[in-house]
């Protein structure tokens, strides 16, 4: 098993004028963000719209990725509900040696521990050269893990399942297993995560915090004073105030306009939302 460790952006997906994957532009951004101080970055999670973009464009930036000087530090999201879609998606990956994922339970059905082993011991029957990030988010999936179900996972799949995503946050102050990844999904619970053993973060905000995050973690591991960390977690209120996806996009298209671009039923904020935002922003005197 290997470990992820430090500071992820959960990666927005750029769509062009007719809504399709742009997949240049959405590879541009994620590179950037890795040059501006995260560790790497998860494609195709919630962030990323992945639920809401095709399979087939899904293979068009993988492939693209596999090219690229940083793809070692990209994780790949499914966002996918078909146990056979997630399959193929995960083949196509790692024949570009791409093998790095980020897998959330199916949503919409209610479903217990036992069910979601079911569905990942289904999923490593046919494929078994991958590293799995669980992806613990009850507010999208319907369900949240329990301890005790990461760890039969654990048990049962030592060499593919390595960490988790906590999003839910019911598991990163109290999970405790060896070299095993836990990576809470918020800033705010970077710092006190990292003083309890976490691995670090993967967050939708990281599309704009990548530096002031990493300056947090490298402040943490260097024993220096704590000079930024009250700032990143109020960037991080700011914009919890609002939906995630919507607020993420309407700040980044203050810059580019191609963020503006968003798939149904999501969309930018309105205006008073959007000016309640860049002003708190302004507040806190934060530039990206």
């Amino acid at each position: 098993m290997s470990k992820i460790n430090g500071i992820y952006a959960a990666g927005v997906s750029i769509l062009d004028q007719n809504l399709k994957l742009d997949v240049n532009k959405t590879i541009l951004h994620s590179e950037n963000l890795i040059k501006n101080g995260c560790h790497g970055v998860v494609l195709f999670g919630s962030t990323g719209q992945s639920q809401l973009i095709s399979l087939d464009e899904k293979f068009k930036l993988i492939e693209q990725i596999s090219k690229s000087d940083l793809k070692d530090q990209f994780i790949i999201g499914t966002g996918l509900n078909s146990l056979q879609d997630t399959i193929s998606l995960l083949n196509l990956s790692i024949s570009f040696k791409l093998n790095k994922f980020l897998i959330m339970p199916p949503a919409y059905y209610m479903y217990e521990d036992k069910d979601v082993i079911r569905f990942y011991k289904k999923l490593l029957e046919n494929v078994n050269d991958c590293e799995i990030i669980l992806y613990n988010f009850e507010k999208l999936s319907g369900y949240k893990f329990s301890i005790d179900c990461v760890k039969k996972l654990v048990n049962y799949f030592p060499k593919q399942i390595i960490g988790v995503k906590d999003s839910s946050y019911n598991l990163f102050e109290k999970l405790k297993i060896e070299n095993f990844s836990i990576l809470p999904g918020s800033e705010t619970k970077l710092l006190k995560g990292l003083q309890i053993g976490c691995s670090g973060i993967i967050t939708a905000t990281c599309n704009v915090t990548a530096s002031l995050s990493r300056k947090v973690y490298d402040d943490f591991f260097n024993q220096k004073e704590q000079l930024y960390n009250d700032k990143l977690c109020n960037v991080r209120l700011a914009f919890d105030k609002f939906n995630l996806i919507s607020g993420l996009h309407t700040l980044l298209s203050e810059k580019d306009n191609s963020f503006k671009n968003m798939l149904p039923p999501l969309d930018l904020l309105n205006d008073i939302n959007k000016k309640k935002l860049l002003d708190d922003l302004k507040k806190l005197n934060f530039n990206y």
